[in-house]
């Protein structure tokens, strides 16, 4: 079977934070480059680590369902933990959306409520009281199965389940890789404005064009690559 590659593999992150406290970058902090960025994104970045928005659009039973589901998309099993919810919820609390949805859904605000409700009804199923109450392999098994659209239970028929899939991973990914924390777990630097690429484009470097400010990965091992091998 193919190998899968576990947090408890990865080196314990020794400066800054990331979700878990590991991953490829153990000796990188993005906000120790927080003085080359200008004024305005320097605040907003670091507003995203000290000033975590409240949860105002969700109800209370719809975050206790919500919040283990954010987490299992983004395999944060343990603290430290981006909270992802939160961000979705202001953002849909502010009324700001992407600007279009598709012909067949309601309003992203709405489909995630639906979402909720039809996780909970799955849960239900099972002889939980919702998605929180479920362990973690079944809550895994239900993200699996809405990923492919196989939910069919009544708050579902409301919904093309495979485009609310669409939905809040959109939502969740943008969430999660706008925090410092995942920048520090991918080794991005943040924004290269005022500073710039000195490096890009140059025609003396023929193996990369990394600047001197960027990350150095200190754990090679592909989760594509070579998470896709046979295990010897």
């Amino acid at each position: 079977m193919a190998r899968q590659f576990e947090p408890e593999e990865l080196p314990q992150q020794q400066r800054g934070t990331t979700p878990q406290l590991v991953g490829r970058y153990p000796d990188f902090d993005v906000l120790d480059l927080a003085g080359h960025w200008d004024a305005l994104t320097r605040q907003v970045v670091l507003d995203r680590v000290a000033r975590v928005p409240e949860l105002r659009f969700f109800d209370e039973a719809e975050r206790a369902t919500l919040d283990p589901l954010c987490d299992r998309l983004t395999g944060q099993d343990r603290e430290p933990r981006i909270p992802v919810l939160n961000y979705v919820d202001e953002k849909l609390h502010s009324g700001v959306h992407d600007g279009y949805r598709y012909f067949d859904m309601p309003d992203d605000g709405e489909t995630w409520r639906t979402v909720a409700r039809g996780l909970d009804a799955e849960a239900q199923a099972q002889g939980e009281a919702s998605f929180g109450s479920l362990g973690h392999p079944a809550q895994l098994e239900l993200c699996d199965r809405f990923s492919r659209g196989e939910l069919g239970s009544e708050p579902w028929r409301a919904l093309n389940v495979a485009r609310a899939f669409g939905i809040v991973m959109r939502y969740v990914c943008e969430a999660f890789y706008a925090h410092p924390w995942a920048w520090n777990e991918i080794g991005f630097p943040g924004p290269a404005y005022p500073r710039g690429y000195s490096r890009f484009g140059s025609q003396h470097l023929r193996h990369g064009e990394t600047e001197s400010w960027e990350a150095r990965e200190a754990f090679e091992l592909d989760p594509v690559r070579d998470g896709g091998q046979e295990a010897s």
